[in-house]
């Protein structure tokens, strides 16, 4: 049997239409016409997510001795967001379009001035993609046309609408409309959802869900000091549900209003070379996303300008991945030097300082951290996995199969077992047999309906890294059976320690 693969780019239309047909993800309250940027997951999505998760955990706690979790809750209570600067300044810029209704990140709205022979006349706006500027300049050339004006167009300069001038507003075309005049001028919108605490319904009783998890960590600092026997350095992780009512939620689960965060923040002395540990952890972020199938070809580094950065931070780096919708974040490694542990000391009044054995004094330390969204590499691990190839079988028969090359770490199903025959009692059994010891620790799925062929085909496109075959040579002969790689579709015979030997090996 061979293959060929096919060189076209995944789309998002693609991976969305697999997620709802296998069931990795559902729209929410999808009967019911679906709420905006909200996503459930469906039987192998949530097996999938919680191997991403277990992954994460695993390698950055378990298996190291410098890192202890926590699970903090959702709500907190609210000073904690007004100490760390959230109430007052968590904030989106919106933009109405007075006409159609509709809102916008400002700064996802990108515009620019038409300019023929040096002279403005008119401007052109396109929502923030892989190709805005391609966008505005053939809008540009579009207005050119309709108004009938000679002489050379410039090329376009995209800007987003927080760089717009006041008198520049009025004359930015709508997305929505295509025509000027109703876009509002960008407002501070805050991003946190609200709710009430007990019984009464004022501002005595308003509290927020957390739009992300890593205060949890900072304000559970001390006790984890005085109970966890940790030492400088050391790292408190995190993994759950955070909340932000973003303006405009898009590109399927990658910019959404309920997400999870796997978050760790990594205390060092005041004194420490924080410009070494950030960048010891930005490599080891990106091995991680490596060693669980992320190509390095679409891997790359975006160092903030440091005229973009907090006035407290030191540096932020952003491993960015290439979605079919462009290059975009996936995972942020910021140096936060003690802002955040400094905040919650003033403003609860109880300190938050570490004693340094060593100088006999007390301090406050510093913090790396690494945060990542589990959706975000959830999302990242389909795009690099998904395949689609020309196979041609012994016949001289071809067809095209789907395949998702997971890595067998976060696979949501390690195994499926196959009886050859569903009708001979003796495959089934031994089938049966297997697929119970499997699953006493691993994924497995267990199929006898159709054709072998077809069976392997439905394994392929949910990313089932082998597929074992009850035959006859394993009830009459050596008792071994057909191991079938999903990547090479190539088969050998195996035994059942064998097996369990791979599996011990490639699911760690």
């Amino acid at each position: 049997m061979s293959t060929q693969s096919t060189p076209a780019e995944v789309s998002m239309e693609t991976i969305v239409a697999l997620c709802k047909r296998r069931g990795f993800i559902f729209q929410s309250s999808e009967i019911y016409g679906g709420l905006n940027g909200f996503f459930d997951y469906g039987p192998l999505g949530s097996e999938m997510k919680k191997n991403i998760r277990d992954c994460w955990w695993n390698d950055m706690v378990r298996r190291r001795d410098d890192i202890v979790g926590i699970e903090s809750s959702i709500i907190m209570h609210p000073k904690v967001w007004a100490a760390s600067g959230h109430i007052a300044g968590f904030t989106d810029p919106l933009v109405d379009c007075k006409v159609s209704k509709q809102r916008y990140r400002a700064d996802q709205l990108f515009f620019s001035p038409v300019v023929v022979d040096g002279k403005t006349v008119g401007y052109v706006s396109a929502l923030e993609s892989e190709n805005t500027a391609a966008e505005l300049q053939a809008a540009a050339e579009t207005l050119k046309r309709k108004k009938a004006i000679q002489g050379e167009l410039a090329s376009v300069q995209p800007k987003d609408l927080t760089e717009a001038q006041p008198d520049e507003i009025p004359l930015i075309p709508s997305p929505a409309t295509g025509e000027p005049g109703s876009l509002t001028p960008p407002r501070a919108f805050n991003m946190m959802f609200e709710t009430y605490v007990g019984a009464l319904r004022d501002a005595s009783a308003v509290a927020y869900l957390r739009p992300e998890t890593a205060q949890g960590m900072f304000v559970d600092f001390k006790n984890v000091v005085d109970t966890g026997r940790v030492k400088l350095p050391f790292g408190i992780a995190q993994v759950g549900k955070s909340f932000r009512n973003e303006i405009t939620p898009r590109n399927f689960i990658f910019r959404s209003r309920e997400f999870e965060q796997m978050e760790m923040e990594y205390f060092i002395h005041e004194d420490a070379d924080w410009a070494q540990c950030h960048k010891d952890w930005i490599e080891w972020c990106r091995q991680w996303l490596i060693s669980i199938g992320l190509p390095d070809s679409h891997l790359s580094l975006y160092d903030h300008p440091k005229a973009k950065l907090s006035f407290y931070s030191k540096g932020t780096t952003d491993i960015m991945f290439k979605y079919p919708f462009g290059v975009q974040e996936l995972w942020g490694i910021a140096a936060r030097g003690n802002y955040d542990l400094t905040q919650h000391a003033e403003a609860s009044g109880k300190p938050q300082e570490i004693f340094d054995e060593a100088t006999k004094k007390k301090f406050v330390p510093h913090v790396i951290e690494p945060a990542v969204g589990t959706d975000r590499i959830f999302l990242a691990v389909l795009c690099a996995a998904y395949a689609e190839e020309q196979v041609t079988d012994e016949k001289g028969n071809t067809e095209t199969r789907t395949v998702l090359r997971l890595s067998p770490r976060i696979a949501p199903v390690k195994v499926a077992v196959l009886p050859l025959l569903k009708n001979k009692e003796a495959l089934v059994g031994r089938a049966q047999e297997l697929y119970k010891k499997i699953k006493r620790k691993y994924t497995a799925f267990y199929d006898e309906s159709g054709a072998i062929g077809r069976r392997y085909r439905r394994q392929d496109e949910i990313g089932t890294p082998w597929c074992v075959t009850i035959d006859f040579d394993t009830i009459e002969k050596d008792g071994t059976f057909t191991l079938r790689d999903r990547d090479t579709m190539q088969q050998t015979r195996i035994t059942e320690a064998e097996l369990f030997a791979l599996l011990e090996e490639k699911v760690y």
